[in-house]
């Protein structure tokens, strides 16, 4: 397959490009999982080069085929970021390993600290704090450090609802943001509405919590896909967005696009600058090729691929 690469443009397939839009989405990231990055050919036909890919660890996923996509992503020249979900972790010695690993294959010098999907703890850790505390991060030299954010109120942390619980390891993160050398920032839970988003971070910035937020967004995917997942990772009150939606049987199949969310959040960054979202992070619920397609039809990096000359 011819390479692609990528060529400055200023209109998208509906119109003139949206300047504040172009601007939020500047510098974006996607997720992948080792086996959906198995699919793809190659990556410089579809994201900018340099764009940061994390490369989400599920329970059960062998250590050898994360750091294997990570020297891939590497090699055709992105910016490999992994998951290191605590409850999957057995031991120090163990996230040791897994350390070694990625910077022995691919450099890797970031990293997503994060409790992870699972209801019981493999072995020693079971929280994203606890994984921190090792130090083995500082040690490794790692340059950047995010953690988990959630704009909406998630059950899983605060059983009894509210924020306390998810509060109370926010303070804990921002303190150890002040120990680290590494840059910190909350990478979040997607939802689907604008006002939900703008209204956590206004809260965070109330509070003195002033880490970057690299906001989650779900990718294009088909209605029914979109509900599945929301459902799956607890995703809050923005979820009757999709259910509304969802009333209307005609769209059941139709896609989902994240237009609406988008352009809202990319508004208040342009009337409020000191707005705390710094990046978008994409979750490619509908795949890869169609969430990086989105992008660049919607001003990411204001670019397009085009066969070389």
């Amino acid at each position: 397959m011819a390479l692609l690469n990528f060529k400055k443009r200023d209109t998208v397939e509906n119109g003139p490009v949206n300047p504040t839009v172009e601007a939020f989405l500047q510098g974006y990231s996607i997720e992948v999982m080792p086996r959906t990055a198995a699919k793809v050919e190659d990556f410089r036909a579809l994201l900018p080069a340099d764009t940061r890919v994390y490369i989400a660890h599920i329970e059960g996923t062998p250590i050898e085929d994360m750091a294997a996509t990570a020297k891939r992503l590497k090699d055709e020249g992105f910016d490999a970021m992994p998951h290191f979900p605590a409850r999957i972790i057995k031991d120090k010695a163990t996230l040791a390993d897994w350390i070694s690993r990625y910077q022995g294959e691919a450099e890797v010098k970031q990293g997503l600290i994060l409790a992870g999907g699972v209801a019981e703890p493999h072995g020693d850790f079971s929280d994203s704090m606890q994984l921190l505390e090792t130090g083995l991060f500082d040690q490794a030299g790692f340059t950047n450090l995010h953690v988990a954010g959630h704009p909406e109120p998630n059950l899983d942390i605060d059983p009894k609802g509210g924020r306390a619980n998810t509060y109370a390891a926010l303070d804990w993160k921002l303190e150890f943001s002040k120990r680290t050398d590494a840059q910190m920032a909350l990478a979040t839970q997607f939802c689907f509405e604008a006002q939900p988003v703008i209204d956590w971070v206004n809260e965070l910035a109330e509070r003195g919590m002033n880490l970057p937020v690299h906001i989650g967004i779900a990718g294009p995917a088909k209605l029914q896909t979109m509900i599945k997942f929301a459902i799956a990772c607890g995703v809050g009150p923005s979820l009757k967005v999709l259910q509304k939606r969802a009333k209307d049987v005609t769209k059941l199949l139709l896609p989902h696009e994240p237009n609406e969310i988008i352009t809202d959040l990319a508004a208040h960054k342009a009337a409020n600058p000191d707005f705390q979202i710094e990046k978008v992070h994409f979750f490619p619920l509908g795949g890869i090729k169609t969430n990086a397609t989105w992008a660049i039809n919607n001003g990411g990096e204001s670019t397009r691929p085009v066969n070389p000359a």
